[in-house]
């Protein structure tokens, strides 16, 4: 699945993102290297630290359905560009080798391409 795609599948998850108290709603459609797609939205909580993000939900999905290797998230906000917290950041390295993309940008057309070494140059693994 070519990125542009990819990203077109976050964007068409913002509907169903919960954000009622910030209203940032964010979308995340995740590639595994099987070439499946698993997607996820932000899902706010009235306990702040309850709620989960858009990448972390892609993730604990496909992980409970077994796929264990990935190639590639896009990540996309009702405000546009939309980057991974620093949770959401180490989570993924859990997951994903130093060459993992990272997708964003405002809109399909200006896509913005990252490594997970680059967006977390000193993440870990116990």
């Amino acid at each position: 699945m070519k990125y542009r795609q990819l990203y077109e599948t976050a964007c068409a998850m913002l509907p169903r993102a919960y954000a009622p108290f910030s209203k940032f709603k964010v979308g995340a459609a995740l590639l595994s290297k099987s070439g499946e797609v698993f997607t996820g939205v932000n899902v706010e909580n009235s306990s702040f630290g309850a709620t989960i993000c858009a990448e972390r939900t892609a993730f604990v999905k496909a992980i409970s359905e077994g796929e264990r290797e990935f190639e590639a998230i896009a990540i996309v906000s009702s405000d546009g560009e939309a980057w991974p917290c620093g949770i959401c950041r180490q989570f993924m390295k859990e997951f994903c080798d130093d060459e993992f993309k990272i997708i964003t940008g405002d809109d399909a057309d200006s896509l913005k391409v990252y490594t997970m070494d680059e967006i977390l140059p000193e993440g870990f693994r116990l």
